[in-house]
């Protein structure tokens, strides 16, 4: 029996979650990938890849540097999801590569990596290429304060991930629930200040409730602010594909960034589908 105090939302978000088939897939990508192992598909031979530029990268990088305040314990990283329920995680092969760089950049267990700086793969304006095709990953920033309590994230680690991500061009194309939003806002950091920004963020598993607390005051996050507003999206079964939220929207949630009276210590706690 559920007990928790957002328990009678249940039964509205099993209407909404009942629709992705998808589910089972994204679950399966919580179990860590095993170490790097050879590959057979070489970036180069992918004729259709998921590519970001090193450039917007650098940028993003540059910025993060800038408003290390807000994160000031933290580091970046730059991270992959999956896009697609058929989407490999495992065995990713990462190259960054220009007219005559190219260069392997290692891919963790967790899916992320770093990036150094190469002023000749700035100049040729490299790309970061991955072996796998368009729209089959998502990519973000991670920045996460170490030491933090399980099951939580710091709201100023998020804030920057979103500043960052934006900044980077990581956020991939969409629409439906995504629409109007995307298209406007993939080029500027800026977005991320609004109010209530409706920048995707991805919890480690499925979701049940997310928890905002700062000192005595606390806050739970409403139903529409969870699963990409899946339970209020009548054209959902449409809308998944063009969303790179497609296999993660039970992980999914957005924040009031832009809501100063929320500190930056803000806590985020996750109470997850699979808690006991």
């Amino acid at each position: 029996m559920l007990s928790h105090p957002a328990a009678g939302r249940l039964a509205c978000l099993s209407a909404a979650l009942a629709m992705l088939t998808s589910a089972g897939a994204a679950r399966a990508q919580d179990s860590a990938a095993p170490a790097l192992q050879g590959v057979t598909i070489s970036a180069k031979a992918n004729r259709d890849p998921v590519e970001k530029s090193y450039r917007k990268m650098l940028r993003g990088m540059d910025l993060f540097e800038r408003k290390r305040a807000m994160a000031p314990n933290a580091p970046l990283r730059f991270k992959l999801l999956p896009r697609r329920p058929d989407t490999d995680m495992d065995r990713i092969k990462l190259e960054l590569m220009g007219e005559t760089v190219d260069i392997v950049l290692p891919v963790a267990p967790d899916h992320t990596f770093t990036l150094e700086r190469n002023k000749l793969a700035e100049q040729e304006n490299a790309q970061v290429i991955p072996n796998r095709k368009r729209q089959s990953m998502t990519w973000r920033t991670e920045i996460r304060t170490p030491g933090l309590p399980p099951g939580t994230r710091r709201l100023g680690d998020l804030r920057l991930e979103c500043q960052v991500g934006m900044e980077a061009g990581l956020v991939s194309d969409g629409g439906g629930v995504l629409d109007g939003i995307a298209r406007a806002i993939m080029d500027t950091p800026a977005y991320c200040e609004r109010e209530a920004p409706r920048y995707l963020f991805f919890a480690d598993r499925p979701l049940f409730s997310v928890t905002m607390v700062a000192g005595e005051r606390r806050r739970i996050l409403p139903l529409q602010d969870m699963y990409a507003g899946a339970s209020d999206d009548p054209r959902l079964k449409s809308d998944l594909p063009i969303c790179d939220c497609e296999v993660l929207v039970d992980r999914t949630y957005v924040l009031p960034l832009g809501d100063l009276s929320w500190p930056d210590d803000t806590r985020i706690e996750f109470e997850y589908m699979d808690t006991p």
